[in-house]
């Protein structure tokens, strides 16, 4: 409760236009006073967009203490964007039924078809458009 109530304190005295909210700005300032560390407007974007409940572009409270709280979880993101540049098709953004496969007999998987891979694309390729996007891959590996 404690820890809490800590949270609470340090995003009133960081949100500095008193919205309710912790835009990217406040963000950079808030990593560089507690930490030290300086964090570019596109980390500090990229952290929004990780942590950003509602897609406004900013942190709300609960928001920030989760970006508080899940330092290992931006780790992890890393992680998999990292697996998901393996697979996906030449720097396009996107992982192909072609770049699976091209991936999998890399791996030494020769018997998987390239229906094989469409089939396992399908699976999770919420938006309907053929391909897995980062956010697709993210909830596979999830």
């Amino acid at each position: 409760m404690e820890k809490l109530w800590c949270y609470k304190r340090v995003f009133e005295h960081f949100d500095s236009d008193g919205d309710g909210k912790i835009s990217p700005s406040e963000l950079r300032e808030c990593i560089a006073v507690v930490s030290g560390e300086k964090l570019s407007m596109v980390e500090a974007e990229e952290a929004m967009a990780e942590f950003d409940s509602d897609g406004d572009g900013q942190l709300e409270e609960e928001d920030f203490v989760r970006f508080v709280d899940g330092g290992g979880e931006k780790e992890k993101v890393k992680e998999l964007r990292e697996a998901f540049k393996m697979y996906e098709m030449e720097g396009s953004g996107f992982i192909t039924a072609e770049s699976l496969r091209r991936m999998f007999k890399k791996l030494g998987e020769t018997k998987i078809s390239l229906g094989d891979c469409k089939a396992m694309i399908a699976k999770f390729d919420l938006d309907g458009d053929g391909v897995l996007s980062f956010d697709e891959f993210k909830v596979m590996m999830s």
